[in-house]
């Protein structure tokens, strides 16, 4: 590959990766060629059927653009035509925007996902503080919930269960330093807590598995041993597709960014104000947050009766 790229080469790549299907059925020689596709799909680098999203192609060039800062040679990705070509494709794209998670897993859904992991097993422990930790808490990322480690983690102050009311009881409470996230870096000091039921699976998890430091979530043996080794974040996603499987859900509906989106669904339908369910998921755009609230819950939202 020349360094730096042509121009020439990075329009070939947007014509290559987002074409009009359209005009594909039309002019079999527009877009990627067949035989660049085939050799592709057989070497599994490309893996889907059709046009790229986007996104996904615009997220390529910038690391296409990284790559030409550390070899030190001039990138042409600002050049206007380039960014012009990029708008427009943009624009013209008819993709509707796919779902990490088909559904997302709302309370409802953590219930039923919780009821597989009841015992005492090292990994039901192990299970349920996961699944509650990961929606509890902002509705954590997997790679930010197989990354957390034991010192990110510390006991805060409990708070009542109904803050209004003078009788409730009180429930315990855990703070997590983020560190850096996919929107924020170490530096910036990004936190969250959880509470009740997220709060003592940790507690019964940490304590049952001796985790004094190093990483918190780590692989669960079958005979119960525990490694030293933190999880990845596709076992986050296969550790929520199996208990989908065992509660009697479609796997294929639900992936560990379900929780994510789950919380913020979730936070809409209790009337929690979008600013506090930001904070707490650690969202910058209130537009990507406001996102995961569909045409049912908006119509059914308190903002609809203001007029009433």
């Amino acid at each position: 590959m020349p360094w730096p790229a042509d121009p020439e080469l990075v329009l070939k790549f947007i014509a290559h990766h987002m074409w009009d299907p359209d005009w594909k059925a039309a002019d079999p020689t527009y877009g990627m060629p067949v035989d660049a596709v085939e050799e592709l799909w057989d070497r599994k680098i490309l893996n889907v059927k059709g046009p790229h999203a986007p996104k996904t192609a615009s997220r390529w060039l910038a690391n296409w653009s990284t790559l030409h800062q550390w070899k030190g040679v001039q990138r042409p990705f600002n050049e206007p035509g380039i960014r012009k070509a990029l708008r427009l494709v943009m624009r013209a794209s008819g993709r509707a925007p796919q779902r990490k998670s088909r559904k997302p897993v709302t309370r409802d859904v953590l219930n039923r996902l919780l009821v597989t992991c009841t015992g005492m097993k090292a990994i039901d422990l192990h299970y349920r503080a996961i699944l509650l930790i990961a929606f509890a808490a902002g509705g954590r990322r997997r790679s930010e919930v197989a990354s957390l480690r034991h010192s990110q983690i510390s006991t805060a102050g409990p708070i009542k269960l109904r803050p209004t009311d003078s009788a409730s009881p009180m429930v315990p409470r855990v703070r997590i330093a983020l560190g850096r996230t996919k929107t924020t870096t170490v530096g910036q000091g990004s936190l969250v807590f959880a509470a009740g039921r997220a709060a003592i699976a940790l507690h019964e998890w940490m304590q049952a598995a001796n985790i004094t430091s190093g990483p918190n979530f780590r692989q669960v043996c079958k005979d119960g041993s525990i490694g030293a080794n933190s999880l990845t974040p596709q076992s986050v996603n296969l550790i929520l597709k199996k208990r989908c499987r065992m509660a009697g859900l479609d796997p294929a509906d639900f992936s560990a960014h379900g929780l994510r989106s789950g919380f913020m669904k979730q936070a809409g339908r209790d009337g929690i104000p979008l600013v506090d369910a930001m904070r707490q998921s650690a969202h910058k755009s209130i537009q990507q947050a406001a996102g995961y609230c569909d045409e049912q819950d908006h119509a059914q939202s308190l903002s609809v009766r203001i007029g009433i």
